[in-house]
């Protein structure tokens, strides 16, 4: 199996060392992706916060699909940039981190608090693989409306459904359905969404009435 399918399809490679003329050109494009999304997001994290339209700019050019109204505060990390596809008015607090060897999905109105880590990337468990340098990538899929909390981790091949939070702290190891409040180390679903959360906003505390005034 080529190098690029088996990063595709979730298979261990190594990403150095191929002889087939057609992994050693997938090699040499891999590497170039990875030097322009360094180059990007250290573009991204110097730009000055006033420049709206410059930073807007150069995430147009960093991922692979991006939606309208992205704020994503600096410092952003990204592994490749183009194998992340955002959509629309998602906000990504500090020090988002995003190894995306494999493909991220993230859902419209999506919010990220401070620290969260996304990696696609895993390694088997005996050392004699990791040795040399071998690894695994699946995807992650974030849906929309999600609240993703302080400090998260989530892991490879997790998918998140559309509205649910992951509270602060929590390593997300496995899916996570929609409308779902979850966490914990590993993350587990702790109760449903419903409709009482409209009127509080946390345990035992009303939301304000004049909350949108």
């Amino acid at each position: 199996m080529s190098l690029e399918r088996q990063m595709k399809s979730g298979e261990v490679y190594v990403e150095f060392g191929h002889t087939s003329p057609e992994d050693i050109a997938y090699e040499k494009k891999i590497e170039e992706q990875r030097m322009v999304c360094k180059e990007r997001c250290f573009a991204y994290n110097q730009t000055p916060p006033s420049d709206v339209a410059r930073r807007e700019e150069i995430l147009a050019s960093l991922l692979g699909s991006a939606g309208k109204d992205l704020w994503m505060e600096p410092p952003i990390h990204f592994a490749y940039g183009c194998n992340t596809h955002i959509g629309s008015r998602v906000y990504a607090n500090f020090n988002l981190t995003v190894v995306d060897d494999g493909e991220v999905f993230i859902g419209d109105y999506t919010m990220f608090a401070p620290n969260v880590v996304i990696s696609t990337t895993g390694h088997p468990i005996h050392p004699m693989y990791r040795d040399k340098g071998a690894q695994f990538s699946l995807p992650v899929h974030i849906g929309a409306h999600v609240w993703i909390g302080s400090n998260v981790v989530i892991l490879p091949g997790v998918t998140i459904g559309d509205n649910s939070v992951i509270g602060a702290g929590s390593v997300v190891t496995h899916d996570v359905p929609p409308d779902s409040v979850a966490c914990g180390v590993p993350c587990r679903v702790m109760r449903a969404i419903t409709q009482e959360d409209i009127r509080r906003v946390r345990s035992g505390v009303d939301i304000n009435e004049d909350w949108d005034r």
